[in-house]
């Protein structure tokens, strides 16, 4: 009976296309699609693991420091156009032009004066305020205009009188009451006058050159 059963078996596993063992034998086609899903399987799972070739790229070749320094020059760019900006407008502020006087002309040397004359006098009072040859050189020109160094001077036209020609004359009364004989009251209101006004006696004889009058 055992033969007949083992007969039987073989013959139904024949027919159902299974081997001794009773298991299901598979076919060829069926090997090679598990193959082949399982080889893509693998190589799906090696691309996924792998990184990005090109963030890795550009990772690797461009340096943390290199695209400091990018930044670093881009901002730098920034700034000197600024400052450009600001320098352009800071040369248009500065193109000023300013007027050349032209320089004050020199007087004619007066030489020394003759004790006790008018000039003396002016030339003691000019050194006595700190002033020097080249002031003294100027007032006698300016004062040789205006009345010739004559006390009692007087322009008949505007009524100004003495050497420093004061309009009217009677202002020089603030030096002395004498004002109207007395040349050194006369030179020290002309003085006077001078320094406020000119601040020098070159000062007013530059003045005088220009317009004709101080």
């Amino acid at each position: 009976m055992s033969n007949s059963r083992t007969t039987i078996l073989r013959a139904r596993a024949k027919s159902q296309s299974a081997d001794i063992s009773g298991r299901h034998k598979r076919s060829s086609w069926s090997l090679r699609l598990f193959a082949s899903l399982v080889s893509l399987g693998f190589v799906a799972t090696l691309m996924m693991a792998a990184p990005d070739p090109v963030s890795t790229l550009s990772a690797a070749s461009v340096p943390v420091n290199s695209i400091e320094r990018a930044e670093v020059q881009s901002i730098t760019v920034a700034e000197g156009f600024v400052n450009e900006i600001a320098r352009d407008k800071l040369a248009v502020k500065e193109i000023v032009v300013e007027p050349v006087l032209p320089a004050a002309p020199a007087a004619p040397a007066a030489g020394v004066p003759d004790p006790g004359t008018a000039q003396a006098i002016a030339k003691s009072m000019l050194a006595a305020r700190g002033m020097g040859t080249d002031q003294y050189n100027c007032l006698v020109s300016l004062w040789n205009r205006e009345s010739g160094w004559n006390v009692y001077a007087m322009n008949s036209s505007s009524g100004a009188y003495g050497i420093p020609q004061a309009l009217p004359g009677s202002k020089m009364a603030t030096a002395g009451a004498d004002w109207a004989t007395n040349p050194a009251t006369q030179i020290a209101w002309g003085l006077s006058y001078i320094e406020g006004r000119y601040a020098t006696p070159c000062g007013a004889w530059a003045y005088s050159e220009d317009n004709g009058w101080y």
